[in-house]
Order: C-alpha cells, then structure tokens, then sequence
C-alpha cells in the first residue's frame, strides 16, 4: 500500500464540479483582479476569524511583509521570531533590513516558548511575531502580556492555523495582525499561491489595503510605498468553492490524529500533544523520533510518504549567518530539527491506509531509543 504525505487530487474528485463553476464564473466575468469574488471570500474569513478585517494578499509571506510594512518595521528595529518555523517568518523581516531575534521553542508545542520571548526584549524590539505551528496555536496570553508591557506589535503567522482556537478565540484574531497562507498544501489550499491578513483594527486593515496596490489612493497618487500583494479573483473564486468544505476536513484530520494517537501507544515515538486551552485543525500530524532519518527511510520503502518540517532551524540558515548565532545556542529547536518527521494526516486517508502507517511506524521505530524527555513542560499540555 502506497500513502504519500498528501494527496490533492483525491480531495479535487470531491469538489471538482464546484471548483470548475467557480473558475467558469471569474472567466465569464472577466474580473481578475480584485472584485466580487475576492471581496466574498475577504467577508467570509473575517466572519470565521472574528475579525473587523480581511484583506486578500498574493501569498502567506506577502501577508507578513505587508503586515510589517503597516506596522512601519523597518531598518535596525528588532523583531522576535522563534527558532523554528517555514523560513518566510524570518525572511521577511531580513528583507525590511530590521533585526530577527531568535527564540527558542517549547519542545511540547514547538511554539515559541513565552519566557523565551519576555527575555529577549530589548530597546530596540518593536514587533513579536508568533508562530502557530503545525495547526496549534502558541501560548498567546503571557506573549501579549509582553506585548502591552513595553508596547509592541504582536503579528500572529497562522499560515498553518485557519480554524484553530486559543482558549475559544480563532487563531489571527489575537494580535494586531493575523497572517493566513492559502498554499495549495494547506487545509484549505489554492490552486497557486494566495494568503490573507486580519486585523480587528480597522485603521490598520486599510492601511494594508492600501499597501497591497502600490500603497495607492486614489488611483495613481501614492501617500505610502506599497507593493502588488493582491489576491488573484481566480484564487479567491476557488477559495470559495472550497471554504464550505472546510469545518468537514478539519473534523477528518481531527479523526485521524485520534487514530493515530491510539495506534502508535506504547511505541517509541513521541506523539504530538495539544495544549488544554487549544483546538488544533492538525495541519500537520508530527511525532518525534530518534535516529528519525533510518526510521524515515524505513517508512519509504514501504510506500509511507513523510516529510521533515523542518530539518534546519532558522538561526543556523547560511543566509543569516551574519546575525551571529550558532550551534548550541538554540538547543531545543536544534534537537526538534534532528527528531520530527510528519505523517500523512489528510482527511481523505482511510481506515486502511491510517492502520498501515501505524504499523510502519512502530515497526521502523522498533528497538530504537524513546526522543529524551523535554526539558521544558508547556502549560496544559495533555
């Protein structure tokens, strides 16, 4: 039995019909940019978020590059960042020329450990941006405690968190910005790229719509420097075909992470824990392991399809080898890079398929050494 890491096309024979009329209704319109489908989908994600705001981007990284640029992060301001995520959470601030500052991360979550955070303030940090890893939000209370102490902008990257709860409120609508990836690999996936910012604060979310057309208004008279971060009225059309489907698939991925759970007890791997006060949508169903690279290798002979996110942490990226850090000085996310490997968590898996992944699983694990015991507890953590 094959089962790779993801598999789009069979969730496309389940919406095929819907996503071809939505792509008929763009090309008989012939409104591409901007427009009625994107103000739709704009409406909807707002009203799933609980926010004011819902502003179309080109793309999850566009979303926080535009959402530094609202908040005027430019050269020589420091930014925390954790040590461990998709490399567009730091990327963006370097490309502002401000300052990431490292964090590292709770080895329950792997979100960026709070204490962590209030440490590494300085004079010069005016932004924090918090990372929902893998569907589960971080621990946003005592980060936004930090935040209103020494008065910074808090920017959630929720790219892998579109449903997730924190203590009963929608990922994205806790900071100042909420930034959310529509990459086709994500829960809800477009057919290219696309992303969205949230705001609860209106003057903020039109700053960003002026920011996303060349920081425009009215047409061809330019109060900020923006860029070209709108959604294509394609992506968004799409989108909306697929956005009812949406609470369905997150309940499937929830299925099968209980599966899961329930198949590899008692195995040597570390399986993912949520924190009490979250509701995960599972993005990625990640365990731990030792020697994660054989037990990897072992899986894909038996045509079970993994992937490493992420194999090397940010602080140790060549490019950013001019912020000075090295190995050793983030240990946590260093050890989570060696340990973690993903498993095929998509709602379409069958009951079949779930059990033959458990079972390479505890089979390629087998006689290898339990991943050490955290050093660091998240709060709630079961």
């Amino acid at each position: 039995m094959n089962v790779p890491i993801l598999d789009l096309k069979a969730q496309f024979a389940t919406i095929e019909a819907d996503v071809r009329a939505a792509i008929d209704r763009v090309l008989q319109s012939q409104r591409f940019i901007l427009g009625p489908e994107v103000e739709q989908l704009e409406k909807q994600i707002a009203d799933l978020t609980g926010t004011a705001e819902a502003i179309g981007v080109s793309s999850g990284t566009d979303a926080l590059l535009c959402a530094l640029m609202a908040a005027e992060i430019g050269p020589e301001d420091e930014v925390i960042v954790p040590a461990f995520s998709f490399f567009a959470t730091v990327g963006v601030v370097a490309r502002l020329g401000a300052v990431p500052v490292f964090v590292d991360i709770d080895p329950v979550t792997f979100n960026a450990d709070p204490d962590a955070i209030a440490r590494a303030v300085t004079h010069r940090t005016r932004a924090i941006i918090v990372v929902h890893l893998f569907g589960q939000c971080a621990d946003m209370d005592p980060v936004l405690d930090v935040a209103r102490q020494h008065n910074l902008v808090v920017i959630e990257d929720a790219a892998q968190a579109l449903g997730a709860t924190y203590r009963g409120k929608p990922a994205g609508s806790l900071g100042d910005y909420g930034c959310f990836s529509f990459f086709p690999s994500k829960n809800l996936g477009a057919y290219g790229d696309a992303g969205m910012i949230v705001t609860r604060n209106r003057e903020n979310g039109q700053r960003c719509r002026l920011l996303r057309q060349h920081g425009a208004k009215p047409k061809y008279h330019h109060p900020l420097l923006g860029g070209n971060f709108r959604i294509d009225a394609m992506q968004a059309a799409i989108l909306n075909a697929k956005l009812p489907h949406l609470a369905a698939w997150t309940a499937a991925r929830r299925r099968n992470a209980e599966a899961y759970d329930r198949l590899l007890a008692g195995s040597s791997v570390r399986t993912p824990a949520i924190a009490s006060y979250n509701e995960s949508i599972f993005h990625q169903y990640v365990i731990r392991v030792s020697e994660r690279d054989s037990v990897r290798a072992a899986l894909s002979e038996h045509g079970v399809g993994t992937e490493i996110y992420y194999p090397e942490p940010l602080h140790l990226q060549p490019c950013l080898a001019y912020l000075g850090y090295g190995e050793g000085d983030l240990p946590v996310a260093e050890t989570a890079s060696r340990e973690v490997l993903a498993l095929p968590i998509y709602p379409e898996l069958t009951d079949d398929m779930l059990r033959h992944v458990a079972e390479q699983v505890r089979a390629a694990a087998q006689g290898v050494a339990a991943p050490s015991e955290p050093a660091l507890v998240a709060a709630g953590a079961s």
